[in-house]
């Protein structure tokens, strides 16, 4: 029999169901866009313009994998998983900067291959569609950027930075063109080496998005900052009178608090236990820091 979900990770089901729309909007866009890049790349002789769309399929692709993992993070806790199934957004972050590494190796074989072999220059036209894709990629890396923010999700951000390094490898197509363009015969091959620098970015971000990835993966420590807001939370609970250790962990797009609270000595174990229940109560309630459950052991002060 299924339990309902606690408050808490109910909050956490609506993030992660929120967040997978996002990405779905994401992959119709990088659909389109794949569609149109590939028009572009083989009517307007541009490798570039082609890579950009293999990016697009590849962004198709991964976009699916942070969607699956929000599907299953938004799951309740069960009896497999106790504290939920929030790491399935990590691995699916990290899923997804592998991918970014093997196009990025994908992108740059073909590039140099196009270097060392003549062909004619890119159509003027081609500027045009790499201008529209830039401004889109621009805004969607600004929309997932903040719903990460908001969400508290490393998917999401992962996803930022995926986008924004498309715009990047997008606008370096844009100057090779217009480079190969202005230079005329002999600079055919100027967006080929924009295709080429493209790669050093697109795996430079994906070493950002691996790191970040990571450190969910293995509970890398919170920011001193966000803990010592949430000391300062819990130090507000009547009867608290110091705190000893905390240790917190980003599970998913929430956070598990392991903290032990300091009360006074004489009182009775029943008083204790409604102090230690106070300050699970005033974490979990606090939506700023999304915090779905939280372990406290009590001390006594003297």
């Amino acid at each position: 029999m299924s339990l309902r979900p606690p408050q808490p990770h109910l909050a956490t089901q609506l993030r992660a169901e929120a967040g997978a729309r996002l990405v779905l909007r994401g992959v119709a866009i990088n659909a389109l866009l794949a569609a149109v890049k590939f028009a572009g790349g083989i009517f307007g002789n541009t490798y570039a313009l082609i890579a950009d769309g293999a990016e697009s399929l590849l962004d198709i692709f991964s976009s699916s994998l942070v969607w699956a993992g929000f599907q299953v993070a938004a799951r309740p806790p069960d009896a497999n998983h106790p504290y939920g199934h929030g790491k399935a957004e990590a691995v699916a972050a990290l899923a997804v900067a592998g991918f970014i590494f093997a196009m990025a190796g994908w992108v740059g074989y073909h590039a140099v291959h196009e270097i060392i072999t003549p062909h004619r220059g890119p159509a003027w036209w081609t500027l045009l569609v790499l201008a529209g894709v830039v401004v889109i990629k621009i805004v969607l890396s600004r929309q997932m950027a903040a719903a990460s923010e908001e969400a508290g999700s490393t998917a999401l951000g992962v996803e930022a930075l995926h986008h924004w390094s498309d715009a990047l490898t997008s606008a370096a197509a844009f100057v090779g063109i217009t480079i190969a363009l202005v230079g005329g015969k002999g600079w055919e091959a100027a967006d080929d080496w924009a295709a080429l620098f493209a790669c050093v970015v697109i795996a430079f971000n994906g070493g950002g998005m691996v790191m970040k990835a990571m450190g969910d993966v293995m509970d890398a420590a919170v920011a001193q900052t966000f803990e010592n807001e949430v000391r300062s939370l819990a130090l507000t609970v009547p009867g608290v009178i110091a705190l000893d250790k905390m240790r917190m962990r980003k599970s998913g797009l929430s956070y598990l608090v392991d903290i032990q609270i300091r009360v006074n000595g004489s009182l009775t174990v029943r008083a204790g236990h409604d102090i230690a229940h106070a300050v699970k109560d005033a974490l979990i309630a606090s939506a700023r820091h999304r915090i779905s459950d939280v372990t406290v052991h009590v001390e006594p002060a003297d």
